[in-house]
């Protein structure tokens, strides 16, 4: 029943942090409100006279057509300067050879031969730059909102008007093949559509080659008015390789021919538009907002004369989407609904027209029709919502208002009126470029009252962990008053949640879940603070000592700072190394600079002797040194943000298949194995000193062969990844099969670890012999009176076993044969092997879902992670029978190295750095699982998280492994050296682990308190991401820095607490099967009838009642059946 409260109650607090975290979020990341409406030929934008160049034409919608087809080629992540020429070579500095450049060079020739038919813009693209909310984008002009990212990977067909919808509804043929993703936006839009998978970004080739198989047939049938082509083997090459990888070059070269194709089947009628939807990072990602990524390339060619002037020396920069408004009028369309984008204004020109004003009042007719479609949009739009901004709305609608007015009366004379004329049109441009700024502005809309909940509930749950986790650690706590309010508030909250259900009242299922969670906390906070927390100071809830609770303000304040956000990589490093520095410091101050020891044992009737330590400072300096050693070496695994350009990334993070040079790769190929060999040996290597590698049970059997296979799958897809592009063209086939089997392989293997490891927990060896194994005592005589307490604390126990065994003797010598003796053996680390074995298995599927390179980061991260533990376990001290104890440094470095080693893994808190090729790690190409390419990506960015919230059970059992390696002597007392007589000395059996089983009520209650304390860090620093971004929300980094953060911490919260839940419930699955174990022996001893004996070894005394409260309490009745228990002795 404990167990069970331990882990309901852990289940609870996590539920309270999800409230608070899906509160606040609903509050912080909402999306605009969508408008249904849509824009139609026979309703003009406005009052007022058609534009001029449309009067008097049949049919005319808004504006004469200029072009009948549309050919849209759109080049995925065609970062603008892919398009630029290779740059001359410049005496004096060193000549630029990046592969991108220049290889569009036929785009460069008709720039420069027909400048007035062609032009390239910069165009802006406005974040998140992921591909579906750039396609939104291009369609609709609209501004897709932040939250709108996570839909990415799973996209919905567009509601609001867009230009394929007006396209179709004027009866317009279009044509498409490319990217499905377009199929989810447009679904039964277009006349004709050859789709193709776009998920698995390394196959560079399908979807492009399966466009040039269809397109020039199709463009020369002429069965189409629009054709739209969307080419993938950019973005892709990207993804996998990087911009300056070779075959970026190759494939922009391709489309280059792709283009002159095009162009030289161009007829008179016919406009060309080559646009990329975003572009990419250095290292091939988007999603962000920097300066490479909202840089994309926009190219317009016609074959009559398009432009009236030659273009500038620098391409003009233009907003994404006002390429909507200049198709559409282009094309004769209405411009879209909720259009907010800006026409290109010189393309409405009247090159061929004689007049002198015609070009102006051609743009400015163009500009005023977008206006009024965009003061339309706000005016429909303000009366629906309530979040644009009164003020500045006033003030752009009489802006527009006096821009109307004086365009309308130029239209009455427009003779000499040129001056003028540009006066409109900079007024028109103003008011369209102060409603995009003002849209961006407003759309990032904020729920208050939300949001404040949202934090107000994360931070309640704060303080319920901290009381917790002292009450919990209290001699009197009791683990009944942890359930009974919980279960009352949950059921009120429910009650009303279902009063409020049946009244007809709407609300969502987050503002529900709040609703429950505060109705369940304010119940249980009001017992816990009436029963414990009143009678106590202030200053006891804070008990952690004051350097830690130093560095944790110090992170807590930290995130308020961008700064800081964006050097996290390096500041939580510094933070885990002040925290080690204060933990040697501490020991020294101390003198603990041993491993922990026995410190009390005060039903034995006398203390551990105190003597010189058997070991100097230098234990403790060796493990501290060694931690730093670890941490600077993970940190050479390093991502540098974007915002520090100055910084430059690991390369080291890349896979093996992006290296350049065979020699290069097989030498890193073999440092991976190796690495993966040493973390397969270290493992095996601990399991064999604590003796738990001799046991028969499944798990170990699987340790002994199912890791050693694991590790031979992974070495072999490392292999197969790292040369797949280089394999015959005869072996690609199997070479890509064995590429999905072998991940599945190694996944299905560790699965497999786990079911055993959860079935047959205990590790332990058993052997039956005749005859009980005996202790010898060894009594060390004085030749005097003792002349102080520790003498007779050392001299009268010695005494007393002496006199056990001598009429222990005499019984046995009575009787003819000894009874049968049962001995158990490696009891003492049964927890920890269990812990070691299951983070081993966890290890190896995160290891696959990384770069081959970071198995050395995996092999530092154990071996940091055992350093930690020992120099933590060599300060806290071990007292029986209870309360057990983790204390808060021990929990803050624990968590700090789980931040240290998310960076060192290569990730970082935005969405370009996330490690999109997991998602296609033992997956076939062209499938269409989406939900489980995301879990691998999940998965492999928050693996720091899963190992270190399953393995967190590890401080507190470290302590107690960590009490002796092996069998230890007892000490004799200083002086009287020359007069003792020197015999063989006693060993005496550490009870390690074990000693946990003699209090079950606190080792229960020290699993509750370790849990709360790990959430209540980690809840501090989802707390302050919380309070940061709600304070600055209108912050110029908000949606760069703490927008991303919070989003981050918010699903690494989420993943610790479920994986903390997890390590918790598997030591308490090894508890309830040493239980078991110990009911069957005893069972299986009565069964045999055998001769009771009172022989133990291996706890100090071989008398039951002189150590009987040292037993676990199953291990009483062995005592009684003959049977020995070993717990750290190699059979």
């Amino acid at each position: 029943m404990r167990k069970i409260s331990v882990l309901l109650f852990l289940a609870w607090v996590g539920f309270l942090f999800y409230a608070g975290i899906a509160l606040f979020t609903s509050g912080f990341l909402l999306t605009r409100l969508e408008l249904t409406n849509h824009s139609s030929c026979q309703e003009p934008p406005g009052p007022g006279s058609l534009p001029w160049g449309s009067r008097g034409e049949p049919g005319a919608c808004w504006m004469a057509s200029r072009f009948s087809r549309l050919v849209l080629v759109l080049i995925d992540a065609l970062r603008f300067d892919f398009a630029q020429p290779q740059l001359s070579h410049v005496s004096g500095e060193p000549p630029t050879s990046l592969p991108f450049l220049g290889k569009l060079g036929f785009l460069q020739r008709i720039l420069e031969i027909q400048p007035h038919h062609a032009r390239l813009y910069q165009s802006k693209v406005d974040p998140p730059t992921t591909t579906m909310q750039r396609l939104k984008a291009l369609t609709t002009g609209s501004l897709p909102t932040f939250i709108d990212a996570g839909s990415n990977f799973a996209s919905y067909a567009i509601a609001e008007d867009n230009l394929v919808k007006q396209l179709t509804s004027t009866g317009r043929r279009v044509v498409f093949m490319g990217d499905e993703t377009w199929n989810d936006l447009f679904p039964g839009a277009f006349s004709q559509a050859f789709f193709f998978p776009s998920f698995d970004v390394r196959d560079l080739h399908t979807v492009d080659n399966g466009i040039l198989e269809h397109l020039y047939p199709i463009m020369d049938s002429g069965e189409w008015d629009v054709l739209i082509t969307h080419f993938l083997g950019v973005d892709h090459c990207g993804h996998k390789h990087g911009p300056h990888h070779p075959e970026m070059a190759k494939k922009l070269s391709q489309m280059d021919q792709v283009i002159q194709g095009l162009v030289e089947r161009l007829e008179n009628d016919t406009l060309l538009v080559v646009t990329g939807d975003h572009g990419m990072t250095t290292s091939g990602n988007h999603g962000g907002d920097s300066e490479l990524e909202t840089s994309a390339a926009l190219f317009l060619y016609s074959p009559t004369a398009l432009f009236p002037s030659a273009p500038p020396e620098e391409p003009e920069v233009i907003p994404q989407i006002s390429l909507v408004p200049t198709l559409a009028l282009l094309l004769g369309l209405p411009i879209p609904f909720g259009n907010i984008g800006e026409v290109i204004a010189e393309v409405f020109s009247e090159v061929e027209d004689s007049q002198p004003h015609s070009s102006t009042l051609a743009q400015a007719s163009a500009l005023h029709l977008n206006a009024q479609q965009v003061s339309r949009f706000l005016h429909t739009y303000s009366t629906a919502a309530q979040d644009l901004q009164v003020k500045e709305l006033h003030r752009l609608q009489n802006l527009f208002s006096k821009a109307s007015a004086d365009y309308q009366r130029l239209l009455q004379s427009p003779q000499g009126a040129e001056a003028a004329l540009q006066t409109v049109i900079t007024e028109l441009q103003q008011f369209l470029r102060g409603v995009r700024a003002m849209c961006i502005e407003s759309w990032a809309r904020f729920s208050l009252v939300r949001m404040a909940g949202g934090a107000a509930l994360l931070a309640a749950t704060c303080f319920l962990c901290l009381l917790v986790s002292q009450w919990a650690a209290s001699p009197g706590f009791y683990f009944r008053p942890l359930l009974i309010p919980m279960a009352w508030g949950l059921t009120g909250a429910l009650v009303c949640a279902g009063l409020l259900a049946t009244t007809g009242l709407k609300l969502d299922s987050v503002v529900l879940g709040a609703m429950a969670a505060v109705g369940s906390l304010l119940p249980f906070l009001w017992k816990a603070w009436a029963s414990w927390g009143a009678k106590r100071p202030l200053a006891a809830l804070l008990p952690m000592p004051g350097p830690v609770l130093l560095l944790l303000l110090i992170r807590f304040a930290g995130f308020f700072s961008d700064s800081f956000v964006i050097a996290e990589a390096r500041a939580a490093p510094f933070l885990l190394i002040s925290l080690i520095l204060l933990l040697v410091a501490q020991l020294h101050w101390e003198g603990k600079l041993l491993p922990p020891k026995l410190l009390t044992i005060p039903r034995l009737g006398f203390l551990t002797p105190a003597g010189p330590p058997r070991h100097n400072g230098t234990h403790a300096l060796g493990l501290g040194v060694g931690l730093l050693l670890c941490i600077r070496l993970a940190g050479l695994f390093h991502r540098c943000p974007e915002e520090t350009p100055a910084c430059s990334s690991s390369p080291w993070l890349s896979p093996l298949a992006s290296m350049v040079g065979g020699r290069a790769k097989n030498v890193w190929y073999g440092a991976c194995v190796g690495a993966l060999a040493a973390l397969l040996a270290a493992v095996r290597l601990w399991l064999r000193r604590y003796g738990n590698l001799k046991s028969p049970e499944p798990p170990v059997l699987f340790v002994r062969w199912g890791l050693p296979l694991m590790g031979l799958g992974t070495a072999a897809y490392w292999a197969l990844a790292s040369g797949a592009d280089e394999a015959p063209p005869r072996l690609r086939a199997l070479v890509a099969g064995a590429s999905v089997m072998l991940p599945r392989a190694v996944a299905g293997l560790a699965a497999s670890g786990l079911m055993l490891l959860l079935w047959r927990p205990v590790t332990v060896l058993v052997k039956a012999a005749a005859g009980a194994p005996r202790t010898r005592t060894v009594l060390t005589p004085f030749s005097g009176p003792p002349t102080s307490q520790a003498d007779l604390d050392y001299v009268v126990p010695q005494i007393y076993r002496h006199m056990q065994e001598e009429f222990r003797g005499r019984l046995e010598r009575t009787k003819s044969q000894g009874p049968l003796t049962v001995a158990a053996y490696q009891l003492g680390s049964v927890y920890s092997a269990a812990m070691v074995t299951a983070l081993t298995l966890l290890a190896f599927p995160l290891l696959l879902l990384h770069a081959e390179r970071i198995s050395l980061v995996f092999l530092l991260l154990f071996l940091q992670s055992f350093l930690l533990l020992h120099l933590l376990a060599a300060g806290i001290p071990i007292t029986t029978p209870g309360p057990f104890t983790v204390p808060w440094q021990a929990v803050s470095a624990w968590a700090f190295m789980a931040t240290q080693t998310f960076y060192s893994t290569g990730h970082q808190p935005v969405f370009p750095a996330i490690h999109w090729h997991a998602a296609f790690v033992g997956v076939p190409e062209g499938h269409d699982f989406t939900w489980l390419s995301a879990l691998l990506v999940g998965t492999n960015t928050f693996a720091s998280h899963i190992l270190f919230a399953v393995g967190c059970p590890l401080l507190l059992l470290w302590p107690f492994l960590c009490e002796s390696q092996g069998p230890r002597k007892r000490r004799q007392p200083p002086g009287n050296e020359a007069e003792a007589r020197v015999r063989p000395e006693e060993e005496e059996e550490p009870l390690m682990e074990m000693r946990l089983r003699d209090a079950p009520h606190h080792f229960n209650a020290a699993l509750l308190q370790l849990g709360l304390k790990y959430l209540f860090v980690l809840g501090i620093q989802i707390l302050a991401c919380a309070l940061a971004a709600s304070i600055l929300r209108r912050h110029l980094m908000v949606w760069k820095v703490f927008a991303p953060k919070f989003i981050f911490e918010a699903v690494g919260f989420i993943v610790s607490s479920v994986g903390l839940c997890l390590g918790i419930a598997l030591v308490m699955r090894v508890d309830g099967a040493v239980s078991s174990w110990f009911r069957q022996l005893v069972l299986a001893q009565q069964k045999a009838g055998e001769q009771s004996s009172l022989v133990y070894t291996g706890a100090g005394s071989s008398a039951r009642e002189a150590q009987s409260h040292l037993l676990p309490p199953c291990s009483q009745d062995l005592l009684a059946s003959g049977t020995s228990l070993f717990y750290n002795s190699k059979s």
